[in-house]
């Protein structure tokens, strides 16, 4: 009995422990919406995401392993944007699948852009797996230099 116990806390140890020193890499699930439907019967996660600054530009990172950039939909609507990608995973001819550790899904994301955002300037790539969005402040929200004038 108290092996087991014993056994059992220190499983729980080891997962908090991955989970605080973010060791694992965890892959969150969507939960439904109220009133959407899904068209591909798939599950759907969120990708990791990381934002940076640099400049005049916002850049923003999106892990989406095993999405080819035909299969990405990226949308801008008010001050939203939604990111889509869809995973086309095929097992290779004549084999079967034994063991899977990296469970396959669609991914989507959204994110609130700040108002000084250049709609209209909105560059995307992907590589190796990862989505890189580069956001251009508008003109009119850069900053500048204001000269003075020395009155005599």
């Amino acid at each position: 009995m108290f092996g087991k116990r014993q056994k059992k806390q220190e499983e729980e140890r080891r997962n908090t422990m991955a989970e605080n020193t973010n060791l694992e890499s965890v892959k969150e699930e969507v939960e439904m919406t109220e009133g959407a439907e899904r068209t591909r019967p798939r599950r759907v996660f969120i990708p990791r995401a990381t934002i940076y600054e640099a400049g005049d530009e916002i850049h923003i990172l999106v892990d989406m392993p095993g999405v080819q950039a035909d299969n990405i939909d990226i949308t801008m609507e008010k001050n939203e944007l939604k990111i889509n990608g869809m995973v086309s995973f095929d097992t290779p001819e004549g084999y079967s699948l034994v063991y899977r550790e990296y469970s396959i899904g669609d991914f989507e994301r959204s994110f609130v852009l700040p108002r000084d955002i250049d709609r209209e300037k909105v560059d995307a790539s992907i590589k190796d797996g990862v989505l890189k969005l580069t956001l251009h402040r508008a003109e009119e929200f850069k900053s500048r230099k204001i000269n003075v004038k020395m009155i005599e």
